[in-house]
C-alpha cells in the first residue's frame, strides 16, 4: 500500500494548515500509511526542502509543496493504490 509523507517543521503555519487536509484524505484510504517528518531531524531533508515546506510525498515522490489540494492528493493516492494492487 502507498505511503504518504508530510515534511514539516515546528512553527510552520503552512504545515499546520496542510496537516488536517492530508490526514483527512489519507483517512479515506484504509491501508495507506501516513508519516509526518520534521526536516529539522534530517540534514538531507533540511537541505533539500527548507524553502518548500510543507511537502507532501506519495511513495517518496513529491506530490505538492506549500499548499495541498485535497482532490488532487486523493487522485494521486488512488493511482498509487492501483499501482500497488
Amino acid at each position: 500500500m502507498p505511503t504518504v509523507t508530510l515534511l514539516t517543521k515546528p512553527g510552520c503555519h503552512l504545515c499546520d494548515d496542510a496537516r488536517p487536509i492530508v490526514e483527512g484524505v489519507v483517512a479515506d484510504h484504509p491501508g495507506v500509511t501516513f508519516v509526518e517528518r520534521s526536516i529539522l531531524d534530517d540534514d538531507a531533508l533540511r537541505e533539500e526542502y527548507a524553502e518548500d515546506i510543507p511537502v507532501v510525498l506519495v511513495d517518496g515522490r513529491v506530490h505538492s509543496n506549500w499548499h495541498v489540494d485535497a482532490a488532487r492528493l486523493d487522485q494521486a493516492i488512488t493511482r498509487a493504490e492501483e499501482v500497488s494492487a
